[in-house]
């Protein structure tokens, strides 16, 4: 898909919901000086072109009693079905993220776990089975900062 490019309208939607997704269209329409139609219009068509692919409400893990986060690089077997194997790293609700990489490793997941002993038997008893030749965890002890990508016309 080609780079798009914003008018400041655009650009104030872009800043105001990627900072907080619940940002009220009026407070963005008030602070901009147009109508809440106006904003409406022009998320939706940010929407439309997918610019804007979804938002998303943050739960802190360890509230609902995820206290581990790993990280965890892959290396499959040589004759491992790919597709299978994604097929089965989506099946299993503690891999929160999977992406294809280059480097040491053919995929890296993000996993969420209750604990270590729990982080252990993911590991064990639903990544090995799936076809995979090795893995290396590497555990986050605490996330430093999470933050949107910079929007400009640059």
């Amino acid at each position: 898909m080609p780079r798009q490019f914003f008018d400041n309208l655009d650009l104030t939607i872009l800043h105001a919901l990627s900072s907080n997704a619940r940002t009220p269209y009026l407070e963005i329409a008030r602070d901009y000086g147009v109508s809440g139609a106006a904003v409406h219009q022009r998320v939706q068509r940010l929407i439309a072109n997918k610019v804007i692919v979804g938002s998303h409400c943050n739960i802190d893990p360890e509230t609902i009693g995820f206290t581990t986060l790993a990280y965890v690089g892959l290396n499959l077997l040589p004759d491992t079905d790919f597709d299978s194997v994604l097929e089965g790293l989506e099946a299993i609700p503690e891999v929160t993220e999977c992406h294809l990489v280059t480097g040491p490793y053919d995929l890296l997941v993000r996993l969420e776990a209750h604990d270590n002993h729990h982080l252990f038997e993911l590991v064990q008893k639903q990544l090995r089975p799936l076809g995979l030749a090795r893995t290396e965890t590497l555990l986050s002890f605490r996330e430093v900062f999470k933050r949107p990508l910079p929007i400009t016309n640059e």
